[in-house]
């Protein structure tokens, strides 16, 4: 499968290569151990087969290969499909890597669990993209199988939201992050500027900020059923103290009838 050519900020080679450091420091790849363990014990998934959709250098792809697992994992970058190789390579896990546009990938009926970790959900400017990608999710779930997603939520957002970071990379390079609420607090536009060795470069992106019940709605409009809101993935109750916003569904069991919003629009 080829994934679709365009100018999308996520399409950029460059922005995963030069903020690497940043977004994937020893720390991060340390925590997905844990939260592997912990994804796993909320979600339940019935089988061992697993789409790890935009998987980045798989850190949780990894980490469930090692517990036995059939992974997928999928992915646009190849940068970050190179990084998730090589870290497989290392941890001797057996992994199906796919490099493809997370609106496009699907293989029906062939997965137990499907995840979608560390707000890798809401890239897209038109919502009914984000639904596309929530169906092509379910579809590739057998009858009964569990879909995991884990983004930023807007209530937690709104309460912490910091106009401008600095943060300190591990090179020495510095990374300054100014966000901009916009569209009724329906998107975050995020201007992130990087000086290493005495240079500067820019980047610009926009995401789809989600509060948990348009993210209900949504995966329900995609044909999820028992949705459920967790404020974190060790599955404590979803709110305004909370850091992240995972969201919990299954594909209705064979003979079940959903509810799909096919008139649903974003």
């Amino acid at each position: 499968m080829t994934p679709r050519r365009g100018s999308g900020w996520f399409e950029k080679e460059s922005f995963w290569r030069d903020l690497y450091p940043f977004m994937f420091s020893d720390a991060k790849f340390s925590s997905g151990i844990p939260e592997t363990a912990a994804l796993l014990r909320l979600a339940r998934p019935k089988g061992k087969s697993v789409l790890d959709l935009c998987c980045g250098p798989g850190r949780h792809a990894t980490a469930l290969a090692k517990r036995g697992y059939r992974v997928t994992g999928v992915d646009r970058s190849r940068f970050l499909l190179s990084k998730a190789r090589r870290r497989a390579r290392g941890a001797k896990a057996k992994i199906e890597w796919v490099g493809a546009d997370m609106r496009e990938f699907v293989r029906p009926g062939a997965f137990d669990f499907a995840l979608n970790m560390f707000t890798s959900f809401g890239y897209f400017e038109h919502k009914r993209e984000d639904t596309r990608v929530l169906r092509n999710m379910r579809e590739s779930l057998k009858p009964g199988g569990v879909c995991l997603i884990d983004v930023m939520g807007k209530e937690g957002l709104a309460r912490k939201f910091a106009p401008s970071v600095v943060t300190d990379g591990p090179d020495g390079a510095t990374l300054i992050q100014r966000h901009t609420v916009l569209d009724d607090w329906t998107r975050l536009r995020n201007e992130w500027i990087l000086i290493r060795r005495g240079r500067t470069k820019t980047y610009r992106f926009e995401l789809t900020i989600y509060s948990g019940q348009e993210l209900r709605d949504r995966m329900e409009a995609a044909g999820f059923v028992g949705v459920k809101l967790y404020g974190g993935l060790e599955g404590e109750p979803y709110g305004l103290e909370s850091s992240r916003l995972v969201a919990v569904g299954r594909r209705p069991r064979a003979g079940a009838r959903a509810k799909v919003g096919a008139g649903t629009r974003g």
